[in-house]
């Protein structure tokens, strides 16, 4: 994640570290880059601002909460936003959940549940999607080595999440999203990974 307003020196450093832009994707796109390690196949997404995937947030005013990186409530956001969660997102998860309380307000060491809870009343969407993740989590802890102290203390957590998200308050515009129902899709499924390859345009560096 990144503010829009440092977009130039973003694009900047990377191409200055070796990485190749995808300038047509970055050109039309003013709140997403993307840039390809060609030698090691490896690519960088960064959001500016705004998050998009499955689900879409509005970062641009939690950026400075837990500098350099976001804070541990809005990635844990970007992570229960998933609909086809991977091994990875579950893993990823349950080690965040694990290591960190779950509480009301964004401090270091603690997952500010009452903000997840305030996006999932704002949004039915949302909340469907977060209340799912949770609930296909809670269901697969026994997979996972975790000794048994271990998976008590995050379902005991995930658990407290939950009941914070069932039990905010919901906007008039989630009851009505929430009359329709799953009939109509609540969420996007993002493009998937391309082949990493270079993009540049010809005579381009």
């Amino acid at each position: 994640m990144g503010s829009a307003k440092q977009s130039k020196g973003i694009k900047k450093l990377f191409i200055d570290l070796g990485y190749a832009p995808r300038e047509v994707f970055n050109a039309l796109n003013d709140r997403r880059l993307i840039f390809n390690d060609l030698e090691q196949g490896r690519r960088v997404d960064i959001f500016l601002d705004k998050f998009e995937m499955c689900h879409k947030f509005n970062f641009a005013d939690r950026l400075l909460i837990d500098k350099p990186t976001i804070s541990l409530a809005d990635l844990l956001a970007t992570k229960l936003q998933v609909v086809e969660m991977t091994d990875r997102e579950y893993r990823d998860i349950i080690a965040l959940i694990h290591d960190h309380e779950i509480g009301d307000v964004d401090a270091p060491e603690m997952i500010n549940g009452t903000y997840l809870a305030n996006l999932c009343g704002q949004d039915w969407g949302v909340y469907k999607t977060f209340s799912i993740s949770i609930s296909k989590i809670l269901s697969s802890l026994e997979n996972y080595e975790l000794a048994a102290d271990d998976r008590d203390l995050v379902r005991k957590r995930l658990e407290a999440l939950e009941a914070r998200i069932e039990n905010a308050p919901k906007s008039i515009s989630w009851k009505v999203r929430a009359r329709v129902g799953d009939k109509k899709r609540w969420y996007e499924l993002p493009e998937q990974d391309k082949e990493i390859i270079d993009s540049r345009t010809f005579g381009s560096t």
